[in-house]
């Protein structure tokens, strides 16, 4: 790859279909996890190098609960990616966050049960913080590249993650909503966590595209309307792709999503085994060596 790229969108198969895009590539990537969902495409916009992988596959054959998360964050570090740009659907659970609006959250609250969310296991542990789940400065900048364009944008909001691919009972979602939780949705994790684990900033624009099913007065959310509103809002994201290649971020991140394993490794050197320091090099390395 001659230029590093300037981040990754992880979304639907559909957003590198944009205006301005050329050179597209394909990288066919393996890691220790196994195969990402798709072949990730490389395109350029403004001279910038962005790379696309669709996180349900190519075609949309892959549940939410069986994503390969790991494979897909190791395979984007390891094509040089430090930001990647999450593309997630979301209902709403507040009245004024309306179907077609987005939403930048900033919180994550798990649901999810069966799902791997971690990359450190058999013999090498790191406790990651993730207080802030979300990359504060790329955040920002995804919410002023947005406002730029026409959609209605809310800065804030806390993102309640279930495991699918089922949507919410009624009692679900008006749980959900006397906790405070703001979008429902069922991909960020661990998305999210193992994009800071692999000490990348991430943010995320959330598509809202129905009130779950907790409003009454609203038709429950279906299939139908989901792809109704993605495909509305999906030109909201390629213009804040192509404002941010515009005017890139500052290179010199100050956010900690650089550092986040500093002081997160608690396995002793000396008893990490070859096998486990091979599969995660890519990641410990820097803290790891002699």
């Amino acid at each position: 790859m001659t230029n590093s790229p300037l981040f990754a969108v992880i979304g639907g198969s559909g957003l590198y279909k944009m205006p301005g895009l050329s050179g597209i590539t394909e990288h066919q990537v393996d890691t220790p996890f196994g195969k990402p969902s798709s072949p990730i495409l490389q395109g350029e916009i403004q001279g910038q190098t962005i790379l696309f992988l669709a996180r349900h596959g190519q075609g949309h054959f892959i549940n939410p609960s069986e994503v390969n998360y790991r494979a897909n964050i190791y395979a984007l570090k390891s094509l040089g990616v430090n930001r990647v740009i999450s593309i997630n659907a979301c209902g709403s659970l507040r009245e004024d966050f309306k179907p077609g609006d987005l939403v930048i959250p900033d919180q994550i609250f798990d649901m999810t049960k069966g799902r791997v969310n971690t990359f450190f296991e058999e013999g090498l542990v790191a406790h990651i913080g993730t207080a802030d789940p979300y990359c504060p400065d790329l955040s920002t900048h995804l919410y002023r590249a947005l406002k730029k364009g026409s959609a209605n944008v809310h800065k804030h909001g806390v993102l309640v993650i279930v495991e699918g691919p089922r949507f919410s009972t009624r009692a679900e979602s008006n749980t959900f909503r006397s906790w405070g939780m703001s979008i429902i949705g069922m991909t960020a994790a661990p998305e999210a966590f193992l994009a800071r684990e692999a000490e990348l900033c991430y943010a995320s624009i959330a598509h809202i595209t129905d009130y779950d099913v907790w409003h009454t007065k609203e038709e429950a959310v279906s299939v139908e309307m989901v792809l109704k509103i993605i495909a509305q809002n999906t030109a909201h994201a390629q213009d804040a792709i192509t404002v941010l290649a515009e005017k890139p971020p500052q290179i010199e991140r100050s956010c900690g999503c650089l550092s986040a394993l500093d002081g997160a490794i608690i396995t002793k050197p000396d008893v990490i085994s070859k096998e486990a320091q091979k599969k995660l090099n890519l990641l410990v390395s820097k803290y790891l060596e002699d």
